[in-house]
């Protein structure tokens, strides 16, 4: 519906709700941080650059 400024299936002001993140109140745990992610990126390249090494000893 156009010059609405409100949802038309939930009511909620464009913008409006609880804030992100840790202000939100119920962060409980850093599993999903940017930080742990980029953690976890990089032991992936580290395994899988291991398992190639590996498989190349292998093969000898």
């Amino acid at each position: 519906m156009s010059g609405k400024r409100r949802c038309r299936m939930h009511g909620g002001a464009k913008g409006s709700g609880a804030p992100a993140g840790s202000r939100n109140g119920n962060y409980t745990h850093g599993l999903r941080t940017r930080e742990m992610q980029a953690l976890r990126a990089e032991v992936r390249a580290i395994l899988t650059g291991s398992r190639a090494q590996l498989d190349r000893l292998g093969d000898l």
